[in-house]
């Protein structure tokens, strides 16, 4: 479990099956999820019983964000297109809405990336959001990201484009 001060990273377990199906099934999510077909509670649960939480072996893991205080699993934080060899991972974040604007979403930013920079040897972290994200742009520039590149009608929501911000975070202790 990765500790932070009101929140921790820890492993998915099979009794998140639930909440799971909650977020996973919400069409409001599925934009920046890149899904956009329902899943099923047993499909999540073979994708929590094979999942090896491993970064090195799955190429992906995802991290269930806990409440201290309450013990409440509020969200979830996905490391993915894990590059081994340039040293590189993206990362998608998702707070359960009532459990927004508290500082949350923030501290996991941050204890992930620690996480990332200091343990994993990762060099950089990247994250895709929409343009009309104001919430999520400032979420990660004030986390260290820097936005390098607009990806021009990246994304199709609704019959409508939109355009991705792409943004890294760069560990400053790696030489070049």
């Amino acid at each position: 479990m990765i500790q932070g001060k009101n929140i921790s990273l820890r492993a998915m377990e099979p009794d998140d099956v639930d909440i799971l199906f909650d977020w996973e099934n919400d069409p409001l999510i599925w934009q920046v999820s890149n899904t956009y077909i329902p899943f099923s509670k047993h499909f999540l649960q073979q994708f929590i019983a094979n999942s090896n939480n491993d970064l090195f072996a799955d190429r992906q893991l995802r991290l269930m964000i806990v409440s201290r205080k309450s013990k409440t699993c509020i969200g979830t934080l996905d490391f993915f297109e894990f590059d081994p060899m340039h040293r590189r991972v993206g990362l998608g974040i998702l707070v359960s809405e009532k459990y927004r604007k508290n500082g949350f979403a923030s501290e996991a930013v941050l204890i992930a990336s620690q996480y990332a920079f200091e343990i994993l040897n990762i060099h950089q972290i990247f994250v895709h959001v929409t343009t009309d994200n104001p919430a999520s742009i400032k979420l990660f520039s004030n986390s260290g990201f820097v936005q390098t590149g607009i990806k021009k009608d990246w994304i199709l929501s609704n019959n409508v484009w939109k355009d991705v911000c792409f943004m890294q975070h760069i560990h400053n202790n790696n030489k070049r």
